[in-house]
């Protein structure tokens, strides 16, 4: 158990007041059940079980640490919370487990937890020297050391550019392969200085930090995070009962891409051309509940600085038929 202060102390949940509001129109119904597929410091399940007094919540995380932190948090609310260690993409599998396989309302919050990011010796920030870690789940998979010290030039350069949207992830690629060959990988700070190494100056002075990018392509390349997301966001839509929201957070692009198109492809008819009548099985499975992407006010991105590439979309279920995948 951590020392470093308590769940609530640790974590600023983004547009917390907006995810409930579209969440508890779907939970007003005694043993309603929503899933905080991304558990993380618990914020998001302490306000949904604080506005929706009717209803249960089911919190899923691959970190052992942040279920212990939010199950300390959450203890008050007795059975109405239940904790489980798993990666979001097993929402599905949860729901057969403890409920009756679907659930009211969904909840997913993407990317890297304040956690993770605020213990140095994960291994997730650039700005502390620490072992290259980056596991959500530290009991399992391979480390992005492992990543730097094994992958092609082409597989590296690969993961920075489409993950990092890094523009010199060539020359990063090849600065890594130069400087394995001298010693393995093992610390965060001897990547730092590779990396700013192989960044111009010029393009350094704007941008914020040069190794951020190569960080974030990392995370997401030893956690499968994309991977991951595309399985999970259509096994959500799979599992949400009829009238049941999902509501989700994201802070890089190509996770919001994979969730707009997802929602997207439920919200649209399937009516073949021509077909002077809309049968039910070509009917839109989803109804959308933002117009695009909602981004936090600058007030909140101001006074928490995290939320600031965050995009919500949110969609209800509108019948159990349609195919989501």
């Amino acid at each position: 158990m951590t020392s470093r202060g308590d769940a609530g102390s640790r974590h600023v949940p983004v547009l917390l007041e907006r995810c409930v509001d579209l969440l508890e129109p779907a939970l007003a119904e005694q043993g309603s059940v929503c899933v905080d597929a991304t558990l993380g410091m618990g914020g998001h399940t302490e306000a949904v079980l604080t506005r929706c007094p009717e209803a249960r919540v089911i919190g899923l995380d691959r970190d052992p640490e942040a279920i212990a932190l939010a199950s300390e948090r959450l203890a008050p609310f007795g059975d109405r919370f239940t904790a489980v260690h798993a990666v979001y993409d097993e929402v599905g599998e949860v729901l057969e487990r403890l409920a009756d396989g679907t659930a009211r309302g969904i909840l997913f919050d993407l990317g890297v937890s304040s956690l993770q990011l605020d213990e140095a010796e994960r291994g997730f920030a650039y700005r502390h020297d620490a072992p290259l870690d980056m596991r959500m789940d530290q009991s399992r998979g391979m480390t992005a050391a492992d990543v730097l010290n094994t992958y092609s030039h082409g597989e590296l350069a690969h993961v920075l550019k489409a993950y990092g949207e890094e523009r010199f992830a060539g020359r990063i690629a090849s600065a890594v392969l130069r400087e394995r060959e001298k010693a393995p990988f093992t610390t965060s700070a001897r990547l730092v200085e590779v990396v700013r190494s192989a960044v111009p100056a010029a393009s350094q002075r704007t941008g914020g930090h040069p190794a951020k990018r190569t960080f974030q392509a990392l995370r997401i390349e030893v956690n499968a995070e994309l991977a991951v997301w595309e399985r999970a966001v259509h096994a959500a839509v799979d599992h949400l009962a009829p009238g049941g929201r999902l509501v989700v957070l994201s802070y890089h692009s190509l996770e919001d891409r994979i969730t707009k198109q997802a929602l997207a492809e439920g919200a649209r008819s399937r009516t073949p051309p021509g077909m002077p009548v809309e049968l039910p099985e070509h009917a839109p499975y989803l109804r959308l509940l933002t117009r695009g992407a909602e981004v936090p006010s600058e007030t909140e991105q101001a006074t928490n600085p995290r939320s600031a590439s965050a995009r919500l979309r949110a969609a209800e279920r509108l019948s159990p038929n349609g195919v989501t995948a």
